[in-house]
């Protein structure tokens, strides 16, 4: 006779879906909590009818960028094509027939095509300029085109044609070197061929020749030992020409840059004013770069005085370099630095929630990580850089003893509270955690001034909303801010070629309060020609675009915060007056220019 069922084993069928229910809850894993806060947020903006077009356009863009893979008049002529067909596509579309999701995404595209193009003309402006110093770029830039067009490789011809090239280095090695021990040009700065040798022309040549000797060695490493012919009649032309461009390349850093073996100088590539405007209008930025130089400096005004106010509050009278120096010194001992970004981030969230100012979903909370810098990476990133991974800087054993104590000072305890939830939440995790499942397909006109001022905006809306515990935490506060704001005024001021790297070292030295040696860190991370001309400045105008967004829609009641923030990061990733258009329903018109004038200080 069977045995009845135990009294625990009747039980769990029955219970076990409420038992993994009350556990999920308990410890915080995603599921019916996640679908429980899904159904509370803001529903965000409908669906575009442009979306598929616009993830059409971005994968074609792509996959002609990957087979166009070197700057050269071939690739300018195909990308010219690919977008003056995308703008016949627009043109012929029923505009008036879109809704306003689908009007802003015709009118970001079509601002992101008309840009293409004009960028297509200043690429051509700078080729010109530095084959001045590089007569040898169309033989190397045709080997690599003729193996993406899968044409067939002529060995001797080939053999010939490295030949030629490397008769060619020799040549502008001679007539570069002629000119730069010559008397020069009257303005005492070297010339060839009317093209100013300065530093900035040649680091432009020097990029360009590392990109040639990287294709034409893949272009041999391809048919090298496949096709014997080749190899025979290639390798010791190759070879030849391969030490030639190196040395060539090492013969312009030194002569022409000033490249030391200790120490590279910082040396960037300033846009010029007339490039910088085509890049505010595709931001839709509706200010001059004269213009956000003045909102600048009305931002770090501010912010010194309120700097001078925490100071005397601390006792320091408005010597604010003392009070920064107090500040500096209240850091956590070797090792502690990640348990304290692990309490600031937990307690940036507890804060946000508890004022209800947006949905944070659990499991954008459970899975963010967090990495140690390297001593070399801190060189170029000397505080936090985030995302799904906290990136943290603190001493190392590998480091020097007065890099050791510098590190320590700028990543004190109230410098490092300001800015963990700037990179986490409801900084740039979630920010990229909420932007990867909604309005993807917007990642194609993705901007530093929503990317950057979206986490840049919390700084200010948390100093607006008290966060900070004393006048310690403010004055941590207001040397990012004020950072920001030096931020604009030398990425511009550098761009318009109004200000050197040294000169930028120094205000953020003298007027911020960097260590010397973050200060240089910024400086080589700004001008190095890793980051778009813009984005240093993005950071603090997002911030403040949004702010007044915030002003205009929140603190006047016709949204809440929780809305007003998840509509925002449902939106996408797109220049902030089309935010705006978004959270106000007000369709952009069809010859739409950019128009908002967001600050006080240039209204």
């Amino acid at each position: 006779m069977p045995s009845s069922p135990s009294p625990r084993s009747a039980w769990l069928p029955s219970a076990l879906p409420t038992l993994l229910i009350a556990l999920a809850l308990f410890t915080g894993l995603p599921g019916s909590v996640w679908a429980a806060q899904e159904r509370t947020a803001a529903a965000g903006p409908p669906p575009s009818e442009l979306r598929e077009r616009v993830e059409r356009f971005t994968q074609d863009r792509a996959v002609l960028l990957r087979f166009h893979d070197l700057e050269s008049p071939n690739r300018r002529a195909r990308m010219a094509a690919f977008h003056g067909e995308w703008q016949s596509e627009l043109n012929a579309m029923d505009f008036d027939g879109l809704g306003v999701e689908g009007r802003i995404d015709w009118v970001l595209l079509q601002n992101r095509l008309r840009h293409e193009l004009e960028r297509l003309g200043v690429e051509a402006e700078l080729a010109a300029e530095r084959e001045r110093l590089l007569p040898f770029d169309s033989i190397l830039t045709a080997l690599h085109e003729e193996r993406r067009r899968l044409l067939a490789v002529d060995p001797q011809g080939a053999a010939d044609r490295l030949h030629a090239a490397t008769a060619r280095i020799a040549e502008a090695r001679e007539r570069v070197g002629a000119a730069l021990s010559g008397d020069g040009a009257p303005n005492g700065v070297a010339t060839l061929d009317g093209v100013e040798l300065t530093p900035v022309t040649v680091l432009r040549a020097v990029n360009r020749a590392r990109d040639l000797r990287r294709v034409t060695r893949d272009w041999f490493d391809h048919f090298q030992g496949y096709d014997p012919l080749f190899t025979w009649w290639v390798t010791s032309p190759f070879e030849a020409f391969d030490e030639a461009l190196e040395g060539y390349i090492r013969f312009l850093e030194v002569r022409g840059m000033g490249v030391e073996e200790e120490e590279e100088p910082i040396i960037g590539d300033p846009l010029g004013r007339e490039a910088l405007l085509l890049d505010l209008r595709n931001e839709l930025i509706a200010y001059t770069p004269e213009e956000l130089l003045e909102i600048a400096r009305y931002e770090l005004e501010w912010g010194e005085a309120r700097m001078r106010e925490a100071a005397a509050e601390l006792g320091f009278g408005d010597d604010i370099h003392a009070a920064l120096e107090h500040v500096k010194s209240l850091h956590v001992e070797p090792g502690e630095q990640i348990h304290l970004v692990t309490e600031f981030a937990r307690e940036a969230e507890e804060f946000l929630e508890a004022r209800d100012l947006l949905t944070i979903p659990p499991l954008a909370r459970e899975v963010w990580r967090m990495n140690m810098l390297s001593p070399a990476m801190q060189r170029i990133a000397p505080f936090f850089l985030g995302g799904e991974v906290v990136r943290v800087a603190f001493p190392t054993d590998g480091m020097s003893h007065e890099e050791k104590l510098m590190s320590l000072r700028a990543n004190n305890e109230h410098f490092s509270r300001a800015v963990v939830h700037h990179e986490l939440i409801p900084g740039h995790h979630l920010q990229g955690f909420m932007t990867s499942r909604y309005s993807t397909h917007r990642n194609a006109f993705s901007t530093p001034f929503w990317g950057e001022g979206w986490a840049l905006y919390w700084e200010l809306l948390l100093w607006d909303l008290d966060f900070a515990r004393g006048p310690e935490d403010r004055i941590g506060m207001l040397f990012w801010r004020n950072h920001r704001a030096a931020r604009i005024l030398f990425s511009l001021a550098f761009h318009l070629e109004e200000m050197t790297p040294e000169e930028a070292i120094e205000l953020l030295v003298e007027r911020v309060g960097h260590e010397p040696s973050t200060a240089e860190a910024e400086v080589r991370r700004s001008f190095l020609g890793t980051y778009p001309p813009l984005y240093q400045a993005a950071y603090l105008l997002g911030g403040l675009q949004l702010q007044a967004l915030r002003r205009e829609l929140v603190e006047s009641g016709r949204m809440t915060d929780r809305d007003f923030h998840d509509h925002i990061l449902r939106a996408g990733r797109i220049p902030i007056e089309m935010v705006r258009a978004s959270l106000t329903g007000e369709a952009p018109p069809r010859d739409f220019e950019p128009r908002w004038r967001f600050h006080p200080a240039v209204p």
